[in-house]
């Protein structure tokens, strides 16, 4: 009787130790972090690169494994002012994915380029980060669009008002019924222009080009409340675009618009949206109005709400965004890894073509003097 319980533990002893041999390396691969996302910059000329070259020694799940760009200069400069070694830089876009194999592109070309660098990148199966807005005409918005469903790439649209938690607190508010149905849309954005901020000369010659920014005020800026107003409209396009541009400074940008006012005409809500290079002060705010109450941000956190029946506003702070949705780069690898879906949300594809067919059409209105009406975009 002995021997028979000594043998049946021995046998449950085995049981465990094989158990463990297979339980172990497994508790010890979930525990292990994920490799970094390698990403790749396509393009030198766009200010905002330097905000991602600051940011990257925070994002240890990010890996820098290549930088293209046609001009030498760019990248010696960039090179020189964050220690960058020299094997990162490529002339070629294309040379650069076969050697380095990048999971993911940042592209800070013009915005006139936006649809090349996608192209290419899709041909190789690389998803797409590029910098707002996603393109300068509706005819390159869809080639992107098939391109990305040609080649199953995600393709997000970077812009800093997305990363703001009062954006996403009015959103919310609206979202939950606090204000009622949505009415009416202000949006306020831009600066005393980009010359006058100091913006890099190689940052202000395609801003202030036609060809390469779509216009001036209208698409540099005039962009942020289109892409909100899409978003809180989950993806519906207006009726009608209603636009007026005014050239207050022609000495400085004689070539493109420096103010714009964008008027967007729903069944049963208005957005007015003002775009300029000629504010006093920088500024990124919004107000949003529904049928019983209303929410208006100050700044990225901060915002003033008063509801049906209350005596007075509040002031509040909105509360911070929870990773992976606070900051492009994070929100960029969720993506990726499949932690968060690509959905109609600031970023997405398809709210991002909706959003080049209203600025289009914004363009043209300001051109011809007209309310442009849309037609329904196609799925092609």
């Amino acid at each position: 009787m002995l021997e028979l319980r000594s043998d049946f533990v021995s046998q449950v002893r085995r049981i465990l130790v094989v158990g463990l041999f297979f339980i172990v390396p497994a508790v010890v691969a979930a525990q292990a972090p994920a490799a970094p996302l390698k990403v790749a910059i396509v393009g030198l000329e766009h200010g905002h690169v330097e905000g991602f070259l600051k940011s990257l020694p925070q994002h240890h799940d990010i890996e820098l494994v290549g930088i293209a760009d046609a001009d030498p200069a760019l990248f010696a400069k960039y090179q020189k002012k964050f220690d960058l070694p020299e094997t990162l830089f490529f002339k070629s876009m294309a040379n650069m994915i076969e050697v380095r194999h990048p999971q993911a592109i940042l592209v800070y070309t013009s915005v006139g380029e936006h649809r090349h660098a996608i192209e290419i990148a899709a041909q190789y199966g690389v998803s797409v980060m590029v910098e707002k807005p996603l393109t300068i005409s509706l005819d390159d918005a869809l080639a992107i669009r098939r391109a990305a469903r040609h080649y199953n790439i995600h393709v997000l649209v970077n812009y800093e008002t997305t990363w703001y938690s009062s954006n996403r607190a009015a959103y919310e508010e609206l979202a939950h019924g606090s204000l009622g149905p949505v009415r009416k849309v202000v949006v306020h954005d831009g600066h005393q222009g980009p010359k006058e901020i100091g913006v890099p000369p190689e940052f202000l010659s395609w801003l202030t080009d036609p060809a390469q920014n779509g216009a001036g005020a209208l698409y540099d800026f005039g962009c942020y409340g289109v892409d909100l107003m899409t978003w809180m409209m989950h993806g519906e396009a207006p009726l009608t675009v209603t636009a007026v541009v005014n050239q207050d400074k022609p000495q400085i940008y004689p070539h493109v618009d420096d103010d714009a006012t964008i008027v967007l005409a729903y069944p049963r809500a208005q957005a007015v949206i003002q775009a300029s290079w000629n504010w006093p002060f920088g500024r990124k705010d919004m107000e949003v109005y529904g049928a019983t109450g209303y929410a208006i941000t100050i700044d990225a956190t901060r915002l003033r709400i008063r509801h049906e029946h209350d005596n007075d506003e509040r002031l509040v702070t909105a509360p911070p965004l929870t990773s992976p949705e606070n900051d492009s780069l994070t929100y960029l690898a969720a993506v990726l890894s499949g932690r968060v879906q690509d959905k109609a949300d600031l970023s997405a594809l398809d709210t991002n073509v909706v959003v080049t067919q209203i600025l289009d059409a914004a363009r043209e209105s300001a051109r011809t003097g007209r309310t442009v009406r849309l037609s329904k975009l196609g799925n092609d």
